[in-house]
């Protein structure tokens, strides 16, 4: 791997790492990319060559992977929830969960229970993929 490539790869994992920790803060393309210190358009362009999904959506699985731990592990209302994880519309959540998951918020609440297993393996059970 070249000096370059390495350094893209480090600026574009500076960004999700940011993503990560600020999931339900708003965050833009332009304060996204300035972490990466590049320019917008080679921010989504790279970030979707490294990690396989924009920017946006990366960010959209990240808040409902929380959202689903929300819903199974406390009893807070759906609305909570989604305010909680960083949606601003309970109709926006709704859909996108829906999209990502397979099934609406309460059905999912409905069907799961918690799990007493180590938190690594279900995190890793249940992580939302954007790839079917």
């Amino acid at each position: 791997m070249s000096r370059a490539a390495e350094e893209s790869n480090r600026a574009m994992l500076r960004a999700r790492d940011a993503m990560d920790r600020s999931y339900a803060d708003p965050l833009d393309i332009p304060a996204l990319a300035r972490i990466a210190h590049v320019s917008e358009a080679h921010f989504v362009r790279t970030f979707r060559a490294t990690f396989g999904e924009t920017p946006h959506r990366y960010l959209q699985r990240r808040r409902i992977e929380r959202a689903m731990y929300l819903l199974v592990q406390t009893g807070q209302d759906i609305t909570d929830i989604c305010l909680a994880v960083g949606f601003s519309s309970l109709g926006t959540f709704s859909r996108t969960f829906r999209q990502i998951v397979g099934e609406p918020p309460t059905e999912y609440r409905r069907h799961k229970a918690p799990v007493d297993v180590p938190t690594c393996f279900a995190k890793a059970w249940t992580r939302p993929s954007s790839f079917g």
